[in-house]
């Protein structure tokens, strides 16, 4: 009985063992880094993959990173530059300000400066009711572009960000959030900056406003993002950065130690994340071709991909063709054919268009005509020539 028990044992061990091997790379890694926020994750930017995590999809307050949101819906509303004057009420606001006053005339453009860099409240409540009508409206719009981007576990109530019971979201979510807001060129430009000379007053005048996010002087390749911070929600920080080609995404909510644990993050994340070139399989891929010289034609990719990943995840990259059943011809040398996808745990993480190796050129059919069609088409151009003379004459 003993040594049947023991036979049982060591098969559940071997199991066991079987499923730690299994782990991957990445998730066994991240033992190696330590932060202090309640809540954090890093992505990498091109393909939104999750580097490293911790409590990704807690629902937790955001202070002042929802004016990316924010910024983002401003940035995005049109006619940034034209000038109008603040709603009284709307700036009227606690917290962080950019400082704007009673009948100042500013412009969307420069709201999104006061927001994203001094996190200016009485900013992001200007922008939403000169975009909405209300702050209410605009929590309607907050919410539907979340759910666009895939925020499914977020609800937005105000633009600046202070504390609601209904306003939350998670460490994931926010970095979906800051990688649609970096495609924005106008949003990636101005958070960007450490500075800045915005026009705006009673009448309008030259003022400069200083970032808030120090990732941007003291980590190199920090691209932004935005800072937050309320009693409730502790300290807040979205950012990015790149380097040689990799972009990455941190957040970290409930953080102490905010600057220094999305340094951890980075420096993990561009130490095992690398910007390299894939060479995509494509000799024995041949596209169908109608009405040509030849019934097919080779591909060659148009440049080798280039994938931001682990050494070790280069093996279980797959790829997918994309082609269309046939082409016609003529058919072009460097023409476009088609594309293969690059997948890594079936998250697309790159692509390459193919392009035709040769010419293909279209096949002429000669067609035989019998000897009453031929004396017929004689004829008929026999009396077109004629027609045609005689009307130059006319």
């Amino acid at each position: 009985m003993g040594k049947k028990l023991f036979t049982v044992w060591l098969a559940v061990l071997m199991a066991l063992s079987g499923m730690l091997v299994s782990v991957p790379k990445a998730a066994a890694a991240q033992s190696g880094v330590s932060v202090s926020a309640k809540a954090a994750v890093l992505i990498e930017a091109d393909t939104g993959r999750v580097l490293f995590a911790k409590n990704k999809d807690e629902c937790l307050p955001m202070a002042s990173t929802t004016k990316i949101m924010t910024a983002l819906i401003t940035l995005e509303a049109g006619n940034l530059d034209a000038p109008f004057v603040v709603d009284e009420k709307a700036i009227q606001v606690e917290g962080s300000s950019m400082g704007l006053q009673k009948g100042d005339t500013v412009t969307l453009r420069t709201l999104a400066y006061g927001m994203l860099l001094p996190s200016g409240n009485d900013a992001a409540n200007a922008a939403a009711v000169r975009i909405a009508g209300s702050l209410e409206e605009f929590a309607v719009l907050m919410n539907a572009r979340a759910e666009a981007i895939g925020m499914n576990n977020s609800h937005f109530v105000t633009p600046s960000g202070l504390d609601d019971e209904q306003h939350y979201t998670t460490a994931h979510d926010m970095a979906k959030l800051a990688r649609v807001a970096l495609q924005n060129t106008a949003f990636r430009d101005i958070c960007s900056c450490s500075t800045a000379k915005v026009e705006f007053g009673n009448p309008p005048y030259e003022r400069w406003l200083k970032n808030h996010n120090r990732l941007l002087q003291e980590y190199k390749g920090a691209i932004g993002v935005k800072t937050g911070f309320t009693k409730k929600s502790g300290r807040c920080l979205v950012s990015a950065a790149e380097r040689d080609g990799v972009r990455l995404i941190a957040v970290t909510l409930n953080a102490p130690d905010d600057w220094q644990d999305h340094a951890k993050m980075f420096n993990y994340g561009f130490g095992n994340v690398t910007s390299r070139q894939f060479d995509v399989s494509y000799e024995d891929i041949r596209i169908d071709v109608v009405g040509g010289e030849t019934d097919s034609v080779g591909v060659v990719p148009l440049a080798m991909p280039m994938v931001n990943v682990e050494e070790a995840d280069l093996s279980r990259i797959t790829q997918q063709v994309l082609v269309e059943p046939f082409y016609y011809a003529p058919l072009q040398a460097g023409d476009a054919v088609g594309k293969i996808l690059l997948f890594l745990d079936g998250e697309e993480i790159g692509s390459c268009t193919l392009i035709a190796k040769d010419h293909v050129e279209q096949k002429i059919t000669e067609i035989e005509f019998s000897f009453w069609e031929k004396i017929k088409m004689w004829f008929q151009n026999l009396f077109y020539q004629i027609k045609a003379f005689v009307q130059s004459l006319l």
